[in-house]
């Protein structure tokens, strides 16, 4: 199969070339300094020990093409897709080399002369990208379709019949462990505009994303309601769509600034202060914005405003929100919790403060993109440790990539899988109740790695909001 591919015909691999000598920026490969320092933060090369496998590898790999040293070929485009795009290298490397925007540009060159896919690769590719995911209407109906599969006891025939095990081992994991779908998005079920409780700080658009509205319709619920806890306004225009981080990442460059162009002029009318999303993976490429749309004329300057606005909400919460510090949710909860770190808040500290009922030990998984490309790792943390009666543990490596990454869990199960395996090991160590995250992809992996090792019953995992949205202490 490898040879076949191998062989592919000269002149694609000749054009190939000629369109990443264009593509690719080369100030960016040129900045590489081959230090390593990228090597012990690259999943790919932890596990593999291969020089290719890692970020200075794969730069120096395109940039043989680019000086037309090598060829582009299968075992080129196979790195490209071999890597997460986690981005852990970026804060690492001392040179700050873009690496992600070299690996989307790769990616996206790749994906115009690939002659690799098979047919139904294509096919899934073509209704993935341009008939479901820029759709919000689409995406609903796939909802619908998963609800009438889930509600029906048509997923406990299939189960029963053992029909499930006709498909990959990842795929019938992963169809045991999807949540709830819904036919009805946060907007379809709460409206589109919700106003502060008590003094206002100012007014947020929630970008509620297309995957996030399907299979987490309660997370953004939830996520209206904190932000107006804490003092903000929240507007959820109706015209938004897919980030188009999906695209991003798979080499679907073109589709992915469509998507953007739309949501920047959804949110540009709603007139909000801030952008808030609670997906990782989505913010990390909404605060790109200005780079995706850099050269075009017409959406470049608008896509800074955007760009600048866009934040986490937990980064949000604790930046600007009227929260209570932590100390004082202990008090009002009437436990006692010395030294309690505070959580910063905009304004009057008298807001949203969360207390749990019982003891409960916490850890956290950090959503990569979140991490490495958002730059908001302590904002998560501050506000599990405002928490009265929850005691926060550490997840050794929690900045390493849990094996999610968009589709790569997909894609390529089997180094997804010994991510999984290496994270989960450190999990079970933590001995927590909850394993928190801020990512829907890092949920669903932390879900499957609590159902494969045998963990489910002892610990649940949780997005952040969906927590701390439980533990609102109510006056």
């Amino acid at each position: 199969m490898l040879e076949a591919k191998e062989s592919k015909d000269g002149g694609s691999c000749r054009e190939l070339a000629t369109t990443l000598k264009s593509t690719l920026n080369y100030d960016q490969l040129t900045n590489c300094m081959r230090c390593g320092f990228c090597l012990p933060a690259c999943p790919t090369f932890r596990e593999t020990g291969i020089e290719a496998e890692s970020p200075r590898g794969r730069i120096a790999l395109m940039k043989a093409v680019a000086d037309g040293l090598m060829d582009p070929d299968y075992a080129f485009e196979t790195q490209m897709n071999h890597c997460l795009g986690c981005r852990a290298c970026e804060p690492a490397c001392p040179a700050d080399v873009k690496y992600g925007q070299l690996l989307e540009q790769a990616r996206d060159s790749v994906e115009q002369h690939t002659e690799s896919h098979r047919w139904w690769v294509k096919l899934a590719r073509k209704t993935a990208f341009e008939g479901m995911f820029p759709h919000q209407e689409r995406m609903r109906l796939l909802g619908g379709a998963l609800q009438v599969y889930q509600k029906s006891g048509l997923r406990k025939l299939v189960r029963g019949a053992g029909i499930m095990k006709l498909f990959p081992k990842h795929m019938e994991q992963m169809e045991r462990i999807l949540p709830d779908a819904s036919y009805r998005g946060v907007v379809e079920q709460i409206g589109s505009v919700h106003p502060a409780l008590g003094e206002r700080v100012g007014t947020v658009g929630l970008f509620r994303g297309c995957i996030m509205d399907v299979l987490f319709t309660e997370t953004n619920k939830h996520t209206v309601e904190l932000l107006n806890a804490a003092g903000f306004d929240v507007v959820i225009p109706k015209s938004q769509n897919c980030c188009g981080a999906l695209h991003a990442h798979s080499g679907e460059q073109a589709g992915a600034r469509e998507l953007a162009k739309r949501n920047i002029t959804a949110f540009k009318a709603a007139g909000v202060d801030w952008i808030a999303s609670n997906a990782g993976g989505c913010g990390a490429l909404l605060v790109e914005y200005d780079h995706l749309l850099h050269d075009d004329p017409e959406y470049a300057t608008d896509a800074k405003w955007f760009a600048k606005r866009t934040l986490d909400v937990s980064k949000l919460l604790v930046e600007h929100g009227r929260l209570q510090t932590a100390a004082a949710t202990a008090v009002a909860a009437g436990k006692e919790q010395a030294s309690a770190p505070a959580v910063g808040c905009g304004g009057s500290c008298s807001g949203v403060s969360f207390s749990a009922a019982d003891p409960v030990r916490i850890t956290y998984q950090d959503s990569c993109h979140l991490r490495n490309v958002m730059r908001s790792s302590e904002a998560p943390r501050k506000l599990m440790k405002s928490v009265a009666n929850a005691e926060f543990v550490e997840l050794f490596e929690s900045d390493r990539c849990c094996g999610s990454a968009g589709i790569y869990n997909l894609t390529q199960p089997e180094m997804a899988g010994q991510i999984l395996d290496h994270k989960m090991d450190h999990v079970r160590q933590t001995d927590a109740h909850y394993l928190l995250t801020s990512n829907p992809g890092c949920l669903l992996q932390m879900k499957l790695g609590i159902e494969k090792h045998g963990m489910s019953g002892k610990m649940e995992a949780l997005h952040l909001v969906d927590f701390l949205h439980e533990r609102i202490c109510k006056e």
